[in-house]
């Protein structure tokens, strides 16, 4: 095949790619939704049949408020505490990520390959249940909001903390070196140089593990049970039972739980993008 073949042959190429890459988004992300959204405005009768279906009279204000005042108003009670243990744990994962990943690229030791290892073995080596809840227990945090903060910022620190070192890989040591010239002390060295540079991968970093800990279903069920610790996630369970489920209720439910993370996304796209590349042109 000739170049001026290659080249006319190349970008049909593309687009059928790129035609394909739509249609399975369209069927793995967008059909799922849409079908939340029309169960969760159906009267129970017809959301029971789980079907594709048009709804044959909407009911989406009064799913909406008896989702809303389930079980003495669980979800809001939920809402809270999703919130206060997205926005704490997040909180603690940048910062931590930060500094580890700083000082892992900038100060090289003999213990930098262990520590590597102890960071890759983060994403690797799934998180032990018992072990975990019997540590909790002699801290005294199990059942504890503290406690399950704790725990989401050990498991998602190591993810942080790659890429917060790959960033800190593409800022000029020359401004470490000015900055300790001019007096800068360690923290102030980071805090007041360092850290403003890492905005783009920290826009990347509370969105990711935002929506990670906000969605997170398994912590909480172990770690933090109850139903005034209850989060979003575990308010599912209000409407489904062994023997009967209100499926109108349960896809309301989901679709409101949905909605905070989905509107981050839409927001925050780019920069989870460049975020996620800017350590990627230097190694």
């Amino acid at each position: 095949m000739s170049t001026a073949e290659l080249v006319n042959h190349r970008p049909g190429r593309s687009y059928l790619l790129s035609a394909v890459a739509i249609l399975a988004s369209i069927v793995v992300f967008v059909v799922p939704f849409v079908f939340i959204v029309l169960t969760a405005v159906k009267d129970r009768q017809q959301a029971a049949l789980l079907d594709f279906s048009w709804p044959h009279q909407f009911q989406f204000v009064e799913n909406f408020v008896a989702v809303i005042e389930a079980r003495d108003y669980m979800l809001v009670i939920a809402f809270i505490n999703s919130t206060v243990l997205t926005v704490v744990s997040v909180t603690g994962m940048v910062v931590l990520a930060a500094m580890v990943g700083f000082v892992l690229q900038r100060r090289r030791s003999r213990w930098n390959p262990f520590i590597n290892f102890i960071v890759l073995s983060g994403l690797i080596i799934p998180p032990a249940v018992v072990p975990t809840i019997w540590v909790l227990q002699g801290l005294q945090l199990f059942r504890t909001m503290t406690g399950l903060i704790l725990i989401e910022i050990a498991f998602g620190l190591s993810f942080c903390i790659l890429l917060f070192r790959a960033f800190v890989a593409t800022i000029p040591r020359e401004l470490d070196e000015a900055a300790v010239i001019d007096g800068a002390g360690p923290l102030r060295l980071f805090f007041r140089v360092i850290f403003p540079l890492l905005r783009s991968v920290i826009v990347t970093v509370v969105v990711v593990q935002s929506v990670n800990v906000f969605n997170d279903f398994v912590n909480p069920l172990y770690f933090l049970p109850g139903d005034q610790n209850a989060t979003v996630q575990l308010t599912l369970f209000n409407f489904q039972s062994q023997f009967t489920t209100q499926y109108n209720l349960l896809f309301m439910n989901i679709l409101l739980i949905t909605i905070p993370p989905l509107v981050m996304f839409l927001f925050f796209n780019r920069q989870i993008v460049a975020g996620m590349t800017s350590g990627a042109v230097k190694g």
